[in-house]
């Protein structure tokens, strides 16, 4: 829609955020996609948002696809790249704490055993993040961890174990903490 632009009279519907009324009609107050909802039978309730705003932000228990950018013996910082299955217009910042690695033994992680630069991770987001700061994210469940790595030859790795992956061409064996990949989210 673009501004003052008319989408229906009221009649039809009431009026809601990014709109104005003027002779009997609701005008779009902005460009953006309309937007009508209705409750219990009621008129719908007609609205206009911003492209921008509509955009799919990460919240508390979702499940993100990210990729790691750098590690440190404390966490690995990650760009939050889907939300689901749904891919983000811009990244977000992420990072994954020692102790949110895995369920057991949170004494005994070592990140560097369990992430490297570059590795594609599944995590949950505990807690959200702001401007200045990023968003917390745990792998401390069996499906969640790294489901894409690469050797250092530059080759996709083969998962072998839960904490270990294997280049198929050199055979080298790396830690990571692998995720167990559920049916429903392996492509075919």
């Amino acid at each position: 829609m673009i501004p003052m632009e008319s989408k229906c009279n009221l009649e039809e519907g009431s009026p809601g955020s990014g709109t104005y009324t003027r002779h009997g009609y609701i005008f779009s107050s902005l460009a953006g996609c309309l937007m009508k909802s209705s409750e219990n039978g009621a008129l719908p309730v007609v609205s206009v948002v911003r492209e921008t705003e509509s955009q799919l932000l990460p919240d508390v228990g979702a499940i993100v696809t990210c990729k790691v950018s750098s590690i440190n013996s404390r966490f690995a910082k990650v760009h939050i790249l889907y939300v689901g299955s749904m891919p983000l217009k811009n990244s977000f910042r992420g990072t994954i704490r020692k102790e949110d690695v895995r369920a057991t033994e949170k004494d005994k992680v070592e990140i560097y055993k369990s992430f490297r630069p570059g590795d594609i991770v599944l995590a949950k987001v505990i807690s959200l993040g702001d401007a200045q700061s990023n968003y917390l994210l745990t792998t401390a469940e069996n499906e969640l961890g790294v489901v894409v790595a690469h050797s250092e030859s530059g080759i996709q790795m083969v998962p072998i174990s839960w904490c270990e992956m294997q280049c198929p061409k050199t055979h080298t064996k790396e830690f990571r903490k692998v995720a167990r990949v559920q049916p429903e989210f392996l492509q075919t």
